[in-house]
């Protein structure tokens, strides 16, 4: 007699191969990028600083290495000019050439340095770009040491960065002239400079942006960057005394990773004037910027991140108007060469920099985005840079696209290197050369020089 199968066994069989076909399957799946970070930490501080110490020294040689290979970095200064707080200005260009000459690198096609390889101002990694973040030089952490991160030390050499305490000038006391005198201003000071100087409003504006709210790597959660638990960073951490100290970070709109680019902090000399903020973001007003800073940008972007680590949420009607009020008389520093159009007093300036404004209106084409007196147009460009080089990873980094960016004011602009809105350009000598590559101006070795010296006399 046949005996009957034993229904129960088989579908116990089944199951085991079923769930072993998706545990298989789960194996073999594409890991699924997300948009939010993990706001449901399973790990200890002490796990999270673990791994990423063991990860530290190697990822700080790849970038090293990355760094070297691209750039000159010896210090090296531009002659007769100092930054406003009389830091030496770097000089360049810094960038290394790969088997060619400026020359021959000028006559060359996009098409052909692209196919070549040898464009010299490709995209710029952050430091650890897998990780990213905030990070400041060390000539910040040395006066502030609870922006010291644990994981990551900073990238850039020091000559290549504006003054440690850059100079503050007021467009309502130009009597004064640097009001900083070489201080940097914090909490412990801000009363004690600006009493007297200030209305109120201003007084309350600048204590706030001197005040430390939470941030993605400086909280105090178990998911921080710091080894003790952090109130937060300040606006003027990174826009030191209104101007900028080279800080940077990644842009807090684009996903995935490593398609986020690397941002410079930019000076808030001159806010009065301008009319877009955010070197990517094209945000309309300062108080926008200001707001979408403590309640997105300080998180990577990320609302629930933000609501974890203590979101800082400002009140539009006093606040934020303080704050803005105060950045608001924040002037570019004195350029006595220039007259009240922005233009060059032939009595005070000499041959070569009359030459360089010339090429600057003219052949450089640098007016048409850049024009007196403040050298803004307030607008948008996309360069298209990404004719030169092709997309491929780059320690972490997809070297893409950089899409539209910010027309920065070239006033001061000898006050602010690394220069462009990822840092890649570390001297105006790069800066020249980067344009006169990516908008084919065909510039002779002189008119290069006289076009450095008139954006110095700015």
């Amino acid at each position: 007699m046949r005996s009957r199968p034993n229904f129960h066994s088989l579908w116990i069989v089944v199951g085991v191969l079923a769930m072993a076909g998706v545990a298989t399957a789960a194996l073999s799946a594409p890991k699924v990028v997300s948009s939010y970070g993990p706001t449901n930490q399973d790990l200890t501080f002490e796990q999270i600083k673990a791994s990423r110490m063991s990860v530290k020294v190697e990822r700080a040689k790849q970038h090293a290495q990355l760094l070297n290979s691209r750039y000159d970095l010896s210090k090296k200064a531009a002659s007769g000019v100092t930054m406003s707080g009389g830091k030496t200005v770097p000089a360049g260009p810094t960038a290394k050439l790969r088997s060619v000459t400026w020359e021959q690198l000028d006559r060359k096609t996009p098409e052909q340095i692209k196919a070549t390889g040898v464009f010299p101002y490709k995209p710029l990694p952050f430091a650890d770009h897998a990780e990213g973040g905030m990070l400041f030089p060390l000539m910040t952490t040395k006066l502030l040491p609870r922006l010291v991160r644990f994981d990551l030390d900073f990238d850039l050499p020091e000559h290549v960065l504006p003054d440690t305490a850059p100079a503050v000038f007021l467009t309502t006391r130009p009597d004064l002239g640097d009001v900083a005198k070489g201080r940097l201003i914090t909490i412990d000071n801000y009363y004690e400079i600006f009493n007297g100087i200030l209305n109120p409003k201003q007084l309350e504006g600048l204590r706030l942006l001197v005040t430390q709210f939470p941030q993605q790597q400086f909280n105090a959660t178990e998911d921080r960057r710091t080894d003790r638990p952090s109130l937060g960073v300040t606006c003027f951490d990174c826009h030191v005394n209104g101007h900028t100290n080279g800080a940077n970070h990644l842009v807090g709109d684009i996903r995935p990773q490593e398609f986020r680019h690397r941002i410079e902090t930019p000076t808030l000399r001159g806010v009065n004037v301008q009319r877009l903020f955010g070197s990517q973001r094209a945000i309309k007003t300062v108080e926008d910027f200001t707001e979408f800073e403590q309640r997105a940008a300080y998180f990577d972007g990320d609302i629930a991140m933000a609501a974890k680590k203590g979101i800082n949420i400002l009140d539009r009607g006093s606040q934020v108007h303080f704050m803005a009020e105060f950045l608001a008389i924040l002037d570019f520093p004195p350029a006595p060469k220039l007259d009240i159009y922005g233009e060059l007093d032939r009595a005070k300036a000499n041959a070569s920099e009359l030459r360089g404004e010339a090429l600057f209106g003219g052949k450089a084409r640098c007016a048409s985005c850049h024009p007196a007196p403040y050298f803004t147009d307030n607008s948008m460009h996309n360069l298209n840079a990404e004719r030169f080089y092709k997309q491929e990873l780059a320690n972490g980094m997809m070297m893409a696209h950089d899409g539209p960016i910010k027309t920065f004011p070239l006033r001061g602009i000898k006050d602010s290197p690394p220069y462009l809105h990822d840092g890649r350009c570390f001297t105006l000598e790069d800066t020249v050369e980067y344009f006169n590559l990516v908008q084919q101006l065909h510039l002779t070795a002189q008119e290069k020089t006289d076009l450095v010296l008139f954006l110095q006399s700015l």
